[in-house]
């Protein structure tokens, strides 16, 4: 079935029996993450709902149970600027769950000050992409046959590519775009890695552009770094979608067959999305946010990057 822009969760979802199926999704306190939980639960799958603070996560898990009554959720805490509490929730996940077939990389920060994590991570990458990455490397165990990973990567990606040596702005002014769109692009790169190595077993990944939609991810925006969004052409300017047609393209990811041929591929408005080697222009996927020897080669550098965090 041929779905778009105007789609939404339950269209997606429309006839899918996920009974019997375990998913993950962080960031699952509000906007996206707790759609795409809300969606995923009235069909059937049991899902664990990540998030950062304790209450508001209660607080959409109670919201989400008011809709689907029998919903099977669960809330854990989590917090993806910490490697230690990494550590610490894949722990105590694996010791209760021997599996995980949907998991949905979706939390995430947008355009903010310049910070840092608490591993001294710039706060974006390390949120982001540092975080994600360790957390489906200490989850690989339970990702088998049919498991399909979801990376919530941006058109933002398009501000930046990654940059190997200074991931921390300790050499380059920081841009609070810039910075994003490094984060953006390596959440793209890293589903191209992932699912290079999840295919023998029969398990995919993905990254996935939402659309542009009014959520808490936006918290961070000032009038200037809001500028960069809205001084577009004419031709150009942003369509904003729901949270229902936002969270589309990650429900549409994880589980439409048709996607088990394009493995590693960067989806939007639930299409395979173009490639686009403009930099001045939108939509569709930048050459270098899915070349597979920079895939390759972020995904060894962050492993270097978390062993020096945790030796130090």
């Amino acid at each position: 079935m041929s779905f778009d822009d105007k789609s939404t969760t339950d269209e997606v979802l429309a006839g899918i029996d996920l009974t019997g199926t375990r998913a993950l999704v962080t960031g699952a306190s509000t906007g996206l993450g707790e759609e795409t939980t809300r969606a995923l639960a009235a069909h059937g799958a049991a899902v664990t709902m990540a998030v950062r603070d304790a209450e508001r996560g209660e607080a959409a898990a109670a919201r989400i149970r008011a809709a689907v009554p029998d919903a099977d959720i669960e809330v854990m805490l989590l917090d993806l600027a910490s490697l230690a509490d990494v550590r610490r929730f894949a722990a105590e996940f694996l010791a209760s769950h021997d599996r995980v077939d949907l998991l949905i990389n979706n939390a995430g920060v947008m355009a903010c000050p310049q910070a840092t994590t608490v591993d001294g991570f710039e706060l974006q990458i390390g949120t982001n992409h540092v975080g994600h990455f360790l957390l489906t490397q200490l989850l690989d165990p339970a990702l088998g046959s049919g498991a399909r990973v979801v990376a919530l990567s941006s058109a933002g990606h398009r501000f930046s590519d990654v940059d190997l040596d200074d991931p921390n702005f300790e050499h380059t002014a920081y841009d609070p775009w810039g910075a994003y769109g490094r984060s953006k692009t390596a959440n793209a790169l890293f589903a191209v890695e992932l699912d290079r190595r999840l295919r023998d077993r029969g398990a995919h990944a993905y990254s996935v552009h939402p659309g542009g939609i009014i959520t808490e991810l936006g918290r961070h925006l000032t009038e200037e770094t809001l500028a960069v969004l809205t001084d577009v052409p004419a031709d150009e300017q942003i369509e904003w979608k729901t949270v229902p047609q936002g969270a589309a393209t990650s429900v549409w990811a994880a589980t439409a067959p048709e996607l088990d041929a394009q493995g590693g591929a960067y989806l939007e408005d639930c299409g395979v999305a173009r490639s686009n080697p403009d930099p001045a222009s939108r939509g569709g996927i930048k050459p270098y946010a899915i070349d597979p020897a920079r895939a390759t080669a972020l995904w060894g550098r962050t492993e270097e990057w978390i062993a020096a965090a945790e030796k130090a």
